[in-house]
């Protein structure tokens, strides 16, 4: 039998008194605008966002490719992507990843002649990408150089929205797995990937990753819950990574 210790604020039956009700609502820093703490973010609208680039530095660099696939339900409702070109040459051995040549975007539009049309793709949306911090920073390093801005920023916009990161879940759930790249997550949950490294398909496969994580016991099924715990495991998994690094040295 529990105590009055437990200060659950509760009847016997379990139901919160509604006079303090209010006070029992946890504020989720991190959510995307419009979307409750407390509802299941399988059934809200999710965008999961991919880019190839001509490098690893966003500073620098630039996107050649972007993908974004709409999911709603646990299904997948819409796919764009656009080649675009970056105005500068790419490197053979990154054209070796992605396959992606000079000759492939000569022809395509810059950034700030689609950037419109990727924000409004983006629109009223939770925002995610398999190891978010490296799409994220090319999204909102090439919306800030071609000030694309120009319609209400979405979710995936802006600074203190946190992104669905699938790869912080398998980190998570495949911990036992020696790689947690896309490709392989992918494989042991048998999602397909068949052009791996374009981001067409590297963004739906990674969005079928997280649908199936949301199977697992281990992931809220609630938002906000989910967002803060996601929180709590890239923290852990950055202060390991931080403590490998240091015993290496």
């Amino acid at each position: 039998m529990r105590g009055s210790s437990d200060g659950c604020g509760c009847f016997p039956t379990g139901r919160h008194y509604a006079a303090i009700a209010h006070l029992l609502r946890t504020r989720v820093q991190g959510l995307a605008p419009g979307f409750e703490h407390g509802a299941a973010w399988i059934d809200a609208d999710i965008v999961m966002i991919d880019v190839e680039t001509t490098g690893r530095e966003a500073a620098t660099d630039r996107i050649v490719e972007l993908a974004i696939v709409r999911g709603h339900k646990g299904e997948i409702v819409s796919r764009n992507a656009w080649l675009i070109n970056p105005q500068r040459p790419i490197p053979a051995e990154v054209t070796a990843v992605h396959g992606i040549t000079d000759a492939d975007v000569a022809d395509k539009p810059t950034f700030a002649d689609v950037g419109h049309e990727i924000l409004q793709a983006l629109q009223k949306a939770i925002p995610a990408a398999y190891n978010a911090s490296f799409d994220r920073g090319f999204l909102h390093a090439e919306v800030a150089r071609t000030q694309s801005a120009d319609v209400s920023p979405p979710p995936a916009l802006l600074k203190d929205v946190e992104w669905i990161d699938p790869l912080i879940w398998a980190r998570h759930i495949q911990a036992a797995q020696k790689s947690r790249a896309l490709g392989d997550v992918a494989a042991r949950l048998e999602v397909e990937l068949d052009h791996a490294h374009r981001a067409t398909a590297d963004a739906e496969a990674a969005l079928k990753i997280m649908y199936k994580f949301a199977e697992d016991l281990r992931v809220p099924k609630g938002y906000g819950g989910m967002i803060q715990e996601q929180v709590r495991l890239a923290r852990a998994q950055d202060e390991a990574r931080q403590m490998w690094r240091g015993r290496g040295n």
